[in-house]
């Protein structure tokens, strides 16, 4: 089973994605990461996932910008630097509506921006299009 690692801090979105990805139908596990830390650690098995199989990478990372203790940008840019990791999926998934983070995000390797919808119907709608081309549809080197 291939892991989503979704590195978002706002329950309420948190809970919309994972409603659309289960309306969707992916069967996919998904851990969350609730700040950059956090993702990071996940990512590198460091600090509360020092236990984890650091081979075992996300197929898909959904990575919000503005998220406490170390920013998406950073977040990003760390994952780019690192051999094991530089070449996994990362989808911006933010509310954000500045050019300079849409920008900054491909600056930094993002292979897609999207800006979250309010709108559930249209966030779960995107989600099972990011669902279905990310996981279903598109290949990736080594796996």
């Amino acid at each position: 089973m291939t892991t989503i690692l979704l590195v978002e801090d706002n329950p309420d979105d948190e809970a919309l994605t994972l409603r659309a990805f289960k309306k969707s139908n992916l069967k996919n596990d998904v851990v969350v990461a609730r700040d950059g830390v956090e993702a990071l650690d996940y990512l590198f098995a460091t600090g509360t996932y020092a236990d984890r199989d650091v081979s075992l990478l996300p197929q898909l990372i959904l990575l919000d910008l503005k998220i406490p203790k170390i920013e998406g940008l950073e977040v990003l840019r760390r994952i780019r630097a690192d051999d094991r990791t530089r070449l996994l999926p990362v989808v911006i998934l933010t509310s954000s509506k500045e050019q300079e983070d849409l920008i900054n995000s491909y600056s930094l390797g993002a292979n897609s921006y999207i800006r979250k919808p309010v709108d559930f119907t249209q966030f779960a709608q995107a989600v099972q299009q990011l669902g279905l081309y990310w996981l279903v549809l598109n290949e990736l080197p080594g796996r």
